[in-house]
């Protein structure tokens, strides 16, 4: 956590109240105009995921909406998972992280359908909302459509931070040269910045953040830009997406087969107590559980 991220947290210290939604939604907002490296957002899955990130000081913590998906049986990007991310936020909404909610498409065409989401998002103590413009059938939606989704939302919950994603480059880059103008219509309509997974070419990057007026999210891939390197382009807010939750499924399987192959797991986990202790607020027991966990990451081989 930077300088400039520390006195914005929603709790400086167990046991703090909650801030006013509305001034944790100010502060949400604050984290992607601050100096210094860029915001990184981690996503969580589920409470467990959710209290380690906590834990490890990130002020703010996203939700993923594979993870969402895959825990329920369901596809993602497909619109049928809105109770399930419901019920998430309203599992995270109340602890000590800001909290942003990937909301895939809004589940359904209706802009006031998805104003009511994000209304419902907010009261679980939600400060954003992530909006993309890709269908599951891989075309995007019309930009005045998906323009009519931000603003309502805008107007139902002014406080809420809307980062608008174009899908341009997700889906295969077809439509990678209308990137900058649907972006500017969906700032037009009050996004509060925008979102392109998928665009990890240097040069482009540093193109379209002069062409913002909103900051710039882009999705971290291991192949791509650090951290810093996205800053220096002026990048302003990191995302993991999925990663997480795709390496801690790809941990267990590789121990599965470890053990199956009579291999010593290497690196292990949190003990069961240990995890038991993020089960209760996120402010208790966390520093034993990241402690642990971070100690084991040093200690692995490279």
């Amino acid at each position: 956590m930077t300088p400039d991220t520390e006195a914005m947290t929603p709790h400086n210290a167990p046991g703090e109240a909650t801030l006013p939604m509305a001034t944790a939604a100010t502060v949400f907002a604050a984290l992607h105009r601050s100096s210094g490296p860029p915001f990184l957002i981690p996503n969580a899955w589920d409470h467990a995921s959710a209290s380690a990130l906590a834990g490890q000081g990130f002020p703010a913590i996203a939700t993923t909406s594979l993870a969402v998906a895959a825990a329920a049986g369901l596809p993602d990007g497909a619109g049928a998972t809105r109770a399930e991310t419901l019920l998430l936020a309203r599992r995270l909404g109340t602890g000590p992280c800001l909290l942003s909610v990937d909301a895939e498409s809004g589940f359904g065409d209706d802009p006031d359908e998805v104003a009511l989401l994000a209304r419902e998002l907010a009261d679980a103590g939600a400060v954003g909302i992530n909006l993309e413009d890709g269908r599951s059938d891989g075309t995007l939606a019309p930009v005045a459509l998906h323009a009519a989704k931000i603003a309502a939302v805008k107007a139902a919950v002014p406080h809420l931070f809307v980062n608008a994603r174009t899908d341009t480059y997700w889906l295969g880059g077809r439509e990678k040269a209308a990137t900058t103008s649907r972006l500017q219509a969906y700032e037009q309509a009050g996004a509060d910045g925008v979102f392109v997974p998928g665009l990890t070419d240097p040069s482009e990057i540093a193109t379209l953040v002069k062409r913002l007026e909103t900051p710039l999210n882009i999705l971290y891939t291991p192949s791509g830009p650090t951290v810093r390197q996205l800053g220096d382009l002026g990048v302003r807010r990191v995302s993991l997406g999925s990663l997480l939750f795709r390496t801690a499924l790809g941990a267990a399987l590789d121990a599965a087969a470890d053990i199956r192959a009579g291999r010593p797991v290497v690196g292990g986990g949190p003990t069961y107590a240990q995890v038991q202790t993020l089960t209760g607020p996120v402010t208790d027991g966390c520093d034993y559980v990241c402690g642990a966990l971070a100690t084991q990451s040093r200690s692995r081989p490279r």
